[in-house]
């Protein structure tokens, strides 16, 4: 929102013979000029001011992006690395149950008759 700049009640109207409570009208628009003026470099002032930090929050923002991405590619990279352990594990664990299975038949088979 645009500052708002109220003006004296003397200086809306000019009374006759161009002074102001005994100060000539080019001296007061003078120093209204100047306080405009020293408003409108504030002014400036905060909106470059404003620049600056939007920049720094656009920087981080991008820092923040990326770093993201590569936290999402690693999850990802991590995800192929467990499902590749799990299917080695699954695969590791029915052969050992095959191989018990096995075991165990050989166990409970009678011996070989001896003549």
């Amino acid at each position: 929102m645009a500052p708002t700049i109220a003006l004296p009640f003397w200086t809306q109207s000019k009374p006759p013979g161009g002074e102001i409570s005994g100060v000539p009208e080019a001296e007061v628009l003078r120093k209204r000029n100047e306080e405009l003026e020293k408003e409108l470099k504030k002014s400036v002032e905060r909106e470059e001011k404003m620049k600056e930090e939007l920049q720094k929050t656009w920087r981080r923002l991008k820092v923040a992006e990326e770093a993201e991405e590569r936290l999402c590619f690693q999850l990802g990279e991590f995800e192929a690395e467990a499902v590749d352990q799990a299917r080695a594990y699954r695969a590791r664990v029915i052969n050992l149950m095959e191989q018990l299975s096995a075991a165990q038949k050989l166990l409970q088979s009678p011996p070989p008759a001896s003549h």
